[in-house]
């Protein structure tokens, strides 16, 4: 794509320089022949005539081309940070979150993931946090003072039971009240759910229940916010409770589903360095949009260094320009 095609009918231009300079050299030669005397001429001419000598003239075509490219201003796709998004981080605070099987423990890790998620994510964007338990409770709603979420995130509480349907669904409610702000959710920028869990769903008991998990990454896909969920932790976490040591291995493949059904992304990490390299690739996703934009640059540049080329070459190889 370019903004302004009609410069490449300049390639017409270079087409008929080349067919002028062979023709100029066609005719030399014949005049050559005409005039001088073939006998003589064989002595004192070279056997060979220097094979380089036109490399100068092909190497000024070239770069006319990729000048004339430039001028037509070749457009390309490019990663730019968006101005404006809002992004609701999801964090479950059940009791298997104190497991140590990720160090120094599986929140404390969540924890620090999410303050350097909350530092890298681009200005423009609103973030909010929500937490969940046997309940949900919105920490932050969607604001662009990313600091203020750093600060909640380091009050996270642990409670009892899982409800990951819930958390879903106040991070769904959060961003619709910010849309109703903005004037709708025509107006509202791009909405985008990010979910990190451990465990399953305890409450209610099925995931498809009306307020499950699966049921709430439906109602996320029809309003057109992705969820996209970070399974964390390992197969063999255990917490004490009561003094009883108590299997907290991950569940992946509700998480997986979750994702799938609300057309978001699905992640696993089972320590800290991992976990930050999932929100990095989130934030990569979230935090930029393609833009199309003007590329002429490196047309403009590479032209130009050819045509200095071409004339260093006409110097060294014919003993003048072109």
């Amino acid at each position: 794509m370019f903004s302004n095609a009609w410069y490449l009918l300049f390639l017409l231009v270079i087409v008929a320089l080349a067919v002028f300079y062979a023709y100029i050299i066609r005719k030399r030669k014949q005049r050559a022949y005409r005039f001088a005397n073939l006998d003589l001429l064989n002595k004192v001419a070279p056997q060979q005539r220097n094979r380089f000598e036109h490399v100068p003239i092909a190497v000024l075509l070239v770069s006319l081309v990729l000048l004339t490219i430039a001028m037509a201003g070749p457009q390309s796709d490019r990663k730019v940070p968006r101005d404006k998004a809002t992004v609701v981080l999801v964090i479950d605070v059940s009791r298997s979150m104190n497991s140590t099987d990720v160090a120094p423990s599986r929140i404390k890790a969540a924890q620090s993931a999410a303050k350097k998620f909350a530092d890298d994510l681009t200005d423009g964007i609103n973030l909010g946090l929500v937490s969940f338990a046997g309940t949900a409770s919105t920490l932050v709603s969607p604001t662009p003072d990313h600091n203020a979420t750093k600060v909640a995130v380091d009050k996270l509480q642990l409670a009892d039971k899982t409800a990951t349907g819930e958390g879903i669904f106040a991070a769904l409610q959060q961003i619709k009240t910010l849309n109703s702000a903005l004037g709708g959710d025509e107006a509202a920028p791009p909405a985008h759910i990010v979910l990190l869990s451990d465990g399953k769903q305890t409450v209610p008991d099925r995931s498809d229940d009306q307020r499950g998990g699966f049921t709430a990454a439906r109602k996320a896909a029809e309003d057109r916010v992705p969820v996209s969920t970070i399974s964390f932790g390992t197969m063999t976490g255990t917490v004490t409770l009561d003094g009883e040591q108590i299997p907290v291995p991950v569940d992946d493949p509700s998480l997986k589903k979750i994702a799938n059904l609300a057309h978001g992304s699905f992640f696993t990490a089972s320590s800290l360095d991992e976990l930050n390299k999932v929100y990095e690739s989130l934030q990569r996703q979230i935090g930029y949009e393609m833009r199309r934009g003007d590329n002429s640059r490196p047309w403009l540049i590479w032209g130009s260094l050819l045509a200095v080329l071409s004339a260093a070459l006409a110097l060294t190889i014919n003993r003048r320009l072109p």
